[in-house]
């Protein structure tokens, strides 16, 4: 690719648990670019929400939280997440956001007051933004678009994992029960549905290693 990579973008889109954080973080810091995790900021969103007790289902109180909430992003090595000046770090990986994240972001309100702050974050200078609309929605013109995917066991799987080792004590079947719920919420949504951009370079990681997803995007830059 010849865009210089100060200036360079690579959207890195897919469902949940295909990879894209833990390969977006990398590249960003091989490439020495800013990594823009949106999910993080879903994520935030839910968490405030359910705080607040308010009914995901009720879109216009919901939609409200979103453009009267801070959410930022610490370009830092430990990629801490503040939400209205707390560390909601850790809390927003809990099951109870994953299962409330793609309600939240499926509303338009939510949808229009992240997208502004992502763009935002990108005009910064060369980044690496994964989420499930970048190449298509957030990023259109990006340098670079990636669509990465897996199969659900192997999603279900990783998830699992993580959470295990974050302490907290969840079934596998009920982590692959709420992926694959989350799954048809995010491609069935009528905003920004999640699907592949038409330019996406297609890369499905079921059996590869970090390490061997990271360097097979590397090359394509």
């Amino acid at each position: 690719m010849k865009q210089k990579l100060n200036n360079i973008q690579i959207a890195i889109d897919g469902p949940a648990g295909a990879g894209k954080s833990t390969v977006a973080k990398l590249i960003a810091k091989q490439l020495n670019l800013f990594y823009i995790d949106t999910g993080a900021m879903y994520r935030a969103i839910a968490y405030k929400v359910l705080k607040n007790k308010i009914p995901l289902e009720d879109e216009h109180s919901v939609s409200q939280i979103a453009n009267t909430t801070e959410v930022v992003l610490e370009h830092s090595e430990e990629r801490t997440v503040w939400c209205d000046g707390e560390n909601v770090t850790q809390a927003i990986r809990s099951p109870e956001i994953s299962r409330a994240v793609s309600i939240v972001a499926a509303y338009v309100g939510v949808r229009e007051r992240l997208v502004e702050l992502q763009r935002r974050e990108a005009e910064r200078g060369g980044v690496v933004m994964d989420g499930r609309d970048i190449g298509t929605h957030v990023l259109p013109e990006a340098s670079l678009k990636i669509f990465l995917t897996a199969t659900l066991q192997e999603r279900a799987n990783r998830r699992w994992l993580e959470l295990v080792k974050a302490g907290k004590n969840v079934l596998f079947e009920e982590v692959a029960q709420d992926m694959q719920k989350r799954d048809r919420q995010d491609t069935e949504r009528e905003v920004s549905p999640l699907e592949p951009a038409q330019d996406a370079v297609i890369l499905d990681t079921t059996g590869l290693s970090v390490e061997e997803m990271v360097a097979k995007i590397i090359a394509l830059t």
